[in-house]
Order: structure tokens, then sequence, then C-alpha cells
């Protein structure tokens, strides 16, 4: 299976338990990787065969600034949810990245895979 991927995609968004986190917007950072069978694409030249991950990316990022979750573990699997129902891809996985969540960590996140079941 082939691979399309979107990497640093970042999107401000409430995310958090705290007051401070409830009225003010954070960045994540999306690194996610889609299954996807290119091969007719690749022999016809034509969109209409691919994921187009303009499409991906805009839908996520209108969900994504659009919700208010209290916790990544939320966010991430509604994405996922999303992405799999939504654009029929078989397999994925999501990097969420919280940066600065933690201080003296650059990074803080989850990865999760999912597949249709």
């Amino acid at each position: 299976m082939d691979i399309i991927f979107l990497g640093g995609l970042e999107i401000e968004t409430i995310i958090g338990i705290y007051d401070w986190e409830r009225t003010t917007k954070q960045t994540v950072v999306l690194d996610i990787e889609m299954a996807f069978d290119i091969a007719k694409a690749a022999e016809t030249d034509d969109i209409e065969y691919t994921l187009d991950y303009k499409k991906v990316s805009k839908r996520i990022i209108a969900f994504v600034e659009d919700s208010q979750f209290l916790l990544v573990e939320k966010l991430i699997v509604e994405i996922a949810n999303l992405l799999l129902t939504e654009f029929a891809i078989p397999w994925l996985k999501i990097t969420l990245n919280k940066k600065g969540a933690i201080r003296g960590a650059s990074d803080v996140g989850i990865v999760i895979e999912r597949g249709q079941k």
C-alpha cells in the first residue's frame, strides 16, 4: 500500500483542561500518514483517482479549529474517525504534538494508528 502524508500541519484550537486553556487558543501540530492505492492515479495522471491532500487538510483544519476538546486523546481519535469515514482511507497514522505543554519539553503528544473495521 502507498502512503500519502501531511507533515507539520499547524492548527490553532481550544484544547486543554485548565481554565486558561479554555479561553486561549493553542497550536497543535499534526503529522498524518494515510494508506492509499495510488496506482490508478499514477496510470491516468488524474486527481480523481487519488486522495486529494488539499481537501483532506482543509477538512482537518476546519474540524480542529472549530473543536473545543479537553483532551488531546479525544481530539486525535476524532480526527482519525473523520478521515476514515469521510475519505475511505484504509489505514492511517497520526501524530499530534501539543508543543510546549510541559515546561522543559519541546514536544508532547500522542501517536495513534487506526484502520477500517
